[in-house]
């Protein structure tokens, strides 16, 4: 993927933190609950229950545990997804009223690779025309990676294809950073707030088998999917802007999150972080792809 000295220096040395608002479980044990894993002696009592099969009930929504349980702190919670697959991840209780839940991170391992090993939401065989979806991550049940290191690595768990959600929050976040420096370190947090995800399954996984990131299976601006405006948590319009090179700033609107895009040569990006594509150009500023890259 060709892109700009300055996308490459600012937004591609970064993680992508995907969150969305309707995401985390409360653990009810006989008559108590263990909603929030900090310690080790309270991770060690709830994996016992696991076992023991006393796990009695559960709340699948963080708006349901921001709710209902009081929960207020932001940090690593315990979730159960509907086919009962008990995960950890990162519960956002503070931006825009609470209940958001990470769901995905999108890594950067190698600037100067083109779909090399570690490229998960893209294609890890490189550029490859028998593989037009590459490793179809968008759109497929596979997880991988863990929320404590999902800035240091790519992460999706089973809330990205479980939770039914209604919006998206995006948090650009430094390589390597813990997890309690996330919000402070993030150069630019945003979110949505139409709800445009009941309009396309109620999440990612749905969006993305609506709008498949395939090569050659659409044309630039006539076949691109949704551009949702966006609120900013951090940053904003100016700042969002000025991330990109001067000829990318040329060719979108910044304020907007826009999903699945084509570029002049028909090749698929999964989204564009706060800018919507205005010209066919769109490997300069958007991320994620399919298995074949036609980019010259």
């Amino acid at each position: 993927m060709v892109l700009t000295p300055i996308f490459l220096g600012i937004l591609f040395s970064l993680s992508l933190n995907l969150w969305l608002c309707e995401a985390a479980s409360v653990i009810i044990l006989d008559q108590e609950e263990v909603p929030y894993v900090k310690t080790s002696d309270t991770k060690a009592k709830l994996e016992d229950a696991i076992l023991q099969g006393r796990v009695k009930q559960v709340a699948r929504s963080c708006k349901e545990l921001h709710e209902k349980y009081q929960v207020y702190d932001d940090g690593l919670y315990y979730l159960n997804s509907s086919r009962g697959v008990l995960y950890q991840t990162f519960c956002d209780m503070t931006t825009a009223g609470g209940g958001w839940t990470l769901v995905a991170s999108v890594h950067e391992n190698n600037m100067y690779g083109k779909c090399t090993l570690g490229d998960r939401w893209s294609n890890q065989q490189g550029s490859d025309p028998n593989r037009p979806d590459g490793e179809g991550t968008w759109a497929n049940t596979v997880t991988f990676g863990t929320a404590e290191s999902s800035t240091s690595d790519d992460y999706k768990n089973p809330g990205y294809y479980d939770i039914a959600a209604q919006d998206v929050s995006v948090w650009h976040v430094p390589n390597n950073i813990d997890l309690e420096q996330w919000s402070a370190s993030s150069i630019l947090r945003y979110h949505t707030e139409n709800h445009f995800l009941n309009l396309y399954g109620g999440n990612l996984f749905y969006l993305f088998k609506k709008f498949p990131v395939r090569f050659g299976l659409g044309t630039c601006l006539t076949d691109n999917g949704p551009a949702i405006p966006i609120v900013y948590d951090t940053g904003n319009v100016d700042y969002n802007k000025n991330l990109y090179g001067p000829n990318s700033r040329q060719i979108f609107t910044p304020g907007f999150i826009a999903f699945r895009v084509f570029n002049t040569e028909r090749a698929a990006m999964a989204f564009c972080s706060g800018v919507k594509p205005t010209a066919c150009h769109t490997e300069h500023f958007c991320i994620g792809g399919g298995g074949q890259l036609a980019i010259y």
